[in-house]
């Protein structure tokens, strides 16, 4: 280990038989390399072991190889694979990461952003969810001069802003589970949804709606429980639901904590699940695989999210050093796909 601080970019050059200059491309992910040049670099960095140094890098001029990930989300699962698909991305690519959570509501935080790319010199911002989907807080962010990208919960981007952002297309994937509900014949199907500034609970819901309506079905004001992205939310929509003359057949939540709670709940209840209670959750989080029986969820890999995020805002970063706009990517796409397991089955004939 004690070699590869040693190691420079020219013995990388050396072993995979090209110009420093090549080998500094490839490091700074300038995308002007051939595949099978590009290959044989990164074959000689594994190799080698070898790990840019990133200050000497940042001396060399004005850029800077690092990034800011931005956050006032409270899901810990969420916020810890965002970071992890992050930190992939940025060592693989030579990054460094500064990793800031915020209060969303604090009304200096385009104040204490500015100061903070600043002090650090970074390239760009990785911004999840909610505050990335707070249009008041973006269009004073694109006051900043920095490159940044969105995380989003949606098909097409609020507002139509020009800023890069991932879209996930939670609407769609909802309606999904909601009709698998429906196809094992449960027509009384409840919804229990996240926080409100959360745009995915949005679109989650209005997903099962629209499936619902589709089949036309009741979609009863009773079964639609306001609620937060918790296990406590999810015990309590649950047993709100549980204790109706009328209660639901299926539970769909608006993520897979939330699902948790609901099981908890039934269970509290004496209810079985699936057998007299169906369940579905959302996001496919430790959550989904941990309850017995496992949840039906929908997969939304943050992990992978956010390293795709983050290689997008890279790739852009390059093409605005390089001068070529025409190569900024505005919007990439991602659908949640669903995934089946035992929370979940048809509902049983009525007796006679």
């Amino acid at each position: 280990m004690e070699n590869s601080m040693k190691i420079t970019i020219k013995d990388v050059a050396d072993l995979a038989g090209v110009s420093f200059k090549t080998v500094s491309r490839v490091i700074n992910n300038e995308g002007s390399v051939k595949p099978d040049t590009l290959e044989k670099v990164n074959q000689a960095i594994r190799e080698l072991n070898y790990h840019p140094n990133n200050a000497a890098r940042n001396l060399a001029g004005s850029r800077t190889f690092s990034l800011g990930f931005i956050y006032n989300n409270p899901n810990a699962y969420y916020v810890i694979d965002m970071q992890n698909g992050i930190l992939d991305e940025c060592r693989e690519k030579g990054y460094e990461l500064l990793i800031h959570p915020c209060e969303g509501s604090d009304e200096s935080i385009i104040d204490e952003i500015r100061r903070m790319v600043k002090r650090s010199q970074l390239s760009g911002l990785i911004i999840c969810p909610p505050l990335s989907e707070n249009p008041h807080m973006m269009a004073q962010l694109s006051d900043l001069d920095i490159q940044f990208i969105r995380i989003v919960s949606g098909s097409e981007e609020p507002g139509q802003s020009a800023s890069p952002c991932v879209l996930i297309h939670d609407r769609e994937a909802a309606e999904t589970i909601t009709e698998h509900l429906i196809a094992q014949q449960h027509k009384k199907i409840a919804f229990i949804s996240g926080e409100k500034d959360h745009r995915s609970t949005f679109e989650r819901q209005q997903g099962f709606i629209n499936a619902m309506q589709r089949h036309q079905l009741l979609v009863d004001p009773t079964w639609l429980i306001d609620g937060q992205y918790s296990f406590d939310s999810g015990v309590k929509g649950a047993q709100q639901l549980l204790a109706l003359s009328n209660p639901p057949t299926a539970i769909f939540a608006c993520n897979d904590e939330i699902a948790a709670g609901a099981l908890f709940a039934a269970r509290l209840n004496g209810v079985k699940v699936p057998e007299q209670l169906s369940i579905a959750g959302f996001e496919d989080s430790p959550f989904s695989r941990q309850t017995i029986p496992k949840l039906t969820t929908a997969a939304q890999p943050t992990r992978d999210i956010a390293r795709q995020a983050t290689n997008f805002l890279i790739r852009n970063i390059v093409a605005q050093r390089q001068q070529t706009a025409s190569k900024i990517i505005s919007h990439q796409h991602y659908l949640p796909k669903l995934v089946l397991r035992d929370s979940t089955q048809a509902l049983a004939p009525v007796q006679r």
